[in-house]
């Protein structure tokens, strides 16, 4: 008799590594923060390695401004975004890119959360491969279906 990988067996192996697929956002951050190591943070009272935060044009109107350090050499080409939708991505990127201090000034935003979602789903879900394979290693299959 085969041993069968179950999406049940599966996920008592995530739970004994502390992954849970429905979890808050605080949570969330909470796990990536620790596994990339990074801090999130809104206080300007250190010098960020990443940044992320609004500014207002001479003639009114905000725009969003996501660079590398603290703001003080930003590239209009590159780091300038009309749309606070564009900033998830490059929030995400800086996460998962060795950033020690990411200075956010806006924690509650909706690109903030996409960001921590989009990355701990990327995480969880990278854990539950690892767990796939150990199963298969330790001579479980994946159930065949025949036709």
């Amino acid at each position: 008799m085969n041993k069968i990988i179950t999406e049940e067996l599966i996920d008592k192996r995530l739970e004994a590594k502390g992954v849970d697929f429905d979890i808050d956002h605080d949570q969330a951050l909470k796990v990536i923060q620790e596994h990339f190591d990074f801090e999130l943070t809104d206080s300007w009272n250190k010098t960020p390695d990443y940044s992320v935060y609004a500014e207002t044009t001479a003639d009114g109107y905000e725009v969003f401004v996501a660079t590398y350090g603290d703001g003080r050499n930003v590239c209009i080409n590159e780091d300038v975004h009309y749309y606070e939708y564009e900033l998830a991505d490059r929030l995400a990127e800086a996460m998962t890119d060795h950033h020690d201090l990411i200075y956010v000034d806006d924690l509650d935003a909706d690109y903030v959360q996409d960001a921590v979602t989009s990355i701990y789903e990327e995480y969880a879900n990278d854990i539950k491969k690892e767990v796939e394979n150990e199963l298969i290693e330790e001579g479980y299959e994946h159930e065949t279906t025949e036709n």
